[in-house]
């Protein structure tokens, strides 16, 4: 297999949901498509294929052989936006004719009905309408005809072409008809009121779903459009798109950093919280980094661009959002399978309906028969059905981004809501993961040369405990004036500690079995002072030279503020919470003493997280994951939900569905709010679309006649049809508010 993409690209021409399944139904069937997911409330598609086998052009080629366009260059959403600018300001336009046109063509037809002047008035404003208004749905229709196929699109434009052409023919030939009730009938009305009402539909369907997507735009509008860079020895404002890695780029007070990087001259403070949700700016100063979209306060700098374009943490971010909006949730499979064979399921029972009132009848059966077939063309409506999951899932992905949550595919919300067991890292989710030096403890005095082989053995060790004793002495030996050790023979014990010899003697510093392996003598006044710290949930590092004990330093990780409260909400939810720890039982048993958790396991490994996560799922719990390392990445990928903590490794944050940005953890309580709520709404609007469906269909082929002596006007049916689309993503909107 060759080098597999992943790529989204807009397409262009999409009028309902039985489009989308086309076009999505075709790209599945190409050589070298992997899969490929269509999204019809944002008129996208997310492609994975093998570039060797196929290329963007084959793609957008099989596309346009289905009468729609796909984007793909690398400007593809400005060319998009630009595009949907120009369809909505045409629908509007489109929109306006018709109703200037209609709203008179329905008051002549109601005060002059069976006047001929009147008539042929009404003919002659009915034609603009139909032939101009109305020519994206014939377009659209025979496109489809050309393939084989049918949509939304085919359904406007027979009701209509039966309505006008009806009426034209009756009022050219008055006489010729003589079908009692429809001797002299004329539609025309109802043909640009059809047209009327449909586009209206489609105005307010597309302003809507332009609102769906403001979690996306506001992301955007984070990112400047320009850059002051270095070049040449002068500063130059160039466009982002322009700028090089490597690039030193100027930042004044107040501007957006247009792309990550470090600084490398001046410092400032720079207000990160579009990143880390802190409201206070962050301190920058040299070798500080910094992010794309972020603000800086006050000072000016100089900074050396890392990650441009596409690889910068916000177009990630922005990245992972579309992508996760265009994701399907799997109750939207229901609603594709209905769409494939709505158009044609609606064709035949128009013709059926035709067929019965003709038949069963009487007197009136053709007139019937007529109004029937057309109002049952025009009231079905798979666009209700097509928008009822993407809209919901654009709206509750968004407002997950706007919090700080990046949900990265539809599965994940609906899975979230069913989670009844959660388990938790310890280091870096219910601590800060950033360990501090706690305490000293010295058995002789301190001398500031071994203090100074202390920190030199620490910072050539890569464990973060080491790493909490180096910053410590870094600034308790600053500055540093004594004799500059030498180490020689350094070795580093993964698990264990580190040891070098300096000026002939052997130093070593590490856990309580680089105590043994140095044969080192605790007494007894020390093993009291070392069980209180163990008591109190702390790690120690013993430190030593040759068998002899200097110090023991206590190092502990603080529980981050808001893990009490967020255990607290999980609790109340019902949910059942574990603790994992690579770290000793006791630490582990004060910790889950200090948290209120009864479960939890000490010295574990990445394979020990992975079985116990197995084992709770065969157990019949619906598990979730929380992690933020490379030894939690086993655990998240076999969990139900992986979540992971956005500070961590960039590989938990691939592995997982969801990724909290910031380090608060009651944003695990948000998440499972956010899921619970939009899969509410994806149900509510599947629910309504199919109930319109169900109940409008049967009314608009005269079931309610026989009883009632009712018959449902085309030109109400028109307004039924365009009123579910748009109460679908008004709905989406109106839940959003209180996401």
């Amino acid at each position: 297999m060759g080098k597999i993409t992943i790529k989204r690209y807009p397409v262009t021409g999409l009028s309902c949901a039985s489009c989308a399944a086309g076009v999505e139904r075709r790209l599945n069937q190409t050589e070298g498509v992997v899969k490929a997911v269509v999204n019809f409330a944002d008129s996208s598609a997310v492609v994975e294929f093998d570039h060797d086998k196929v290329t963007p052009e084959t793609l957008r080629d099989n596309i346009v052989s289905l009468g729609y366009g796909m984007i793909i260059e690398d400007d593809s959403e400005n060319m998009a936006e630009d595009q949907r600018t120009k369809h909505y300001k045409r629908l509007v336009a489109d929109t306006t004719i018709a109703w200037s046109l209609s709203i008179p063509i329905m008051i002549i037809s109601m005060v002059f009905m069976g006047v001929d002047l009147a008539n042929w008035i009404v003919f002659g404003m009915t034609l603009p309408v139909v032939l101009y208004s109305g020519r994206h749905f014939y377009i659209g229709a025979y496109k489809q005809l050309k393939r084989g196929s049918a949509n939304m699109d085919t359904l406007v434009s027979l009701s209509v072409a039966i309505a006008f052409l009806f009426s034209l023919a009756n009022l050219i030939f008055p006489d010729f008809l003589h079908v009692p009730g429809l001797e002299h009938a004329l539609y025309f009305e109802a043909a640009a009121m059809i047209i009327a009402f449909v586009l209206l539909g489609k105005t307010l369907e597309e302003r809507a779903k332009g609102n769906t997507a403001g979690a996306i735009k506001k992301l955007m509008g984070l990112q400047p459009k320009t850059a002051t860079v270095t070049r040449d020895g002068k500063d130059k404002v160039i466009a982002i798109k322009e700028i090089l890695v490597g690039d030193i780029i100027l930042v004044r007070p107040g501007e957006r950093i247009p792309v990550d990087g470090v600084i490398v001259n001046g410092e400032s403070f720079v207000d990160e919280s579009m990143i880390t949700g802190e409201p206070v700016a962050a301190r920058k100063e040299i070798a500080s980094p910094v992010y794309a979209g972020t603000v800086n306060q006050k000072g000016s700098f100089r900074f050396k661009a890392v990650k441009v374009g596409s690889d910068t943490l916000l177009s990630q971010i922005i990245k992972m959002v579309r992508e996760a909006q265009g994701s399907k949730a799997p109750v939207q499979k229901i609603a594709d399978k209905i769409a494939a064979f709505f158009v044609p399921a609606v064709i035949l029972i128009s013709i059926i309906t035709f067929g019965v009132w003709i038949i069963f009848g009487g007197e009136y059966g053709f007139a019937h028969a007529l109004v029937a077939a057309v109002s049952v063309l025009v009231i079905a409506c798979p666009c209700a059905l097509g928008l009822a999951t993407p809209t919901a899932l654009m709206v509750g992905i968004g407002k997950a981004a706007h919090r700080h949550i990046l949900i990265k595919d539809a599965t994940a919300l609906e899975q979230m809501i069913k989670v009844d067991t959660i388990i938790l890292d310890k280091t870096g989710t219910l601590t800060y993961g950033k360990p501090s030096v706690k305490k000293w403890i010295w058995l002789k005095r301190q001398n500031d040369f071994e203090k100074k082989i202390l920190l030199d053995l620490e910072m050539m060790s890569e464990h973060p405990l080491a790493e909490a004793v180096a910053e410590y002495l870094k600034s308790d030996l600053h500055p540093y004036k004594g004799d500059t050790p030498i180490l020689e023979s350094f070795k580093s014990h993964t698990g264990t500690g580190v040891e070098a010899t300096c000026e002939g003697t052997h130093y070593w510093a590490g856990n309580e079995e680089m105590v043994r392996e140095a044969e080192a003598i605790i007494d007894d006044k020390m093993k009291d002072a070392v069980k209180r710290e163990t008591d109190e949930g702390d790690s120690l590092i013993y430190y030593g030279r040759g068998k002899e004990l200097i110090a023991v330093i206590s190092v502990s990780d603080r529980i981050k503020e808001t893990t009490m409260e967020a255990l607290r909400l999980l609790k109340e939810r019902g949910i059942e919470i574990h603790m994992l720890t690579g770290d000793n039982p006791a630490s582990a048993r004060v910790m889950a003493s200090k948290l209120e958790i009864e479960n939890y396991r000490a010295s574990v490994k990445p394979a020990d997280k992975e079985e116990y996560v197995r084992n709770l799922k065969q157990k019949g719990k619906v598990v979730a994951m929380v992690g933020d390392g490379i030894n939690d990445t086993q655990a998240l990928a076999v969990a139900d939900v992986s979540i992971a903590m956005g500070k961590g490794t960039d590989i938990a944050m691939d592995v997982a569905m969801v990724t909290l940005i910031t380090s608060d953890l009651k944003l695990l309580n948000t998440s499972f709010d956010i899921s619970k709520k939009t899969v509410r709404l994806i149900r509510q609007n599947l629910f309504w679309a199919f109930v319109y469906n169900i109940v409008a269909i049967p009314i608009a082929a005269g079931m309610l006649y026989p009883s009632y002596g009712f018959m449902l006007d085309p030109v109400v049916a028109a307004a039924a049809m365009a009123f579910s689309s748009v109460s679908v993503v008004a709905n989406s909107l109106r839940v959003s508010r209180g996401l």
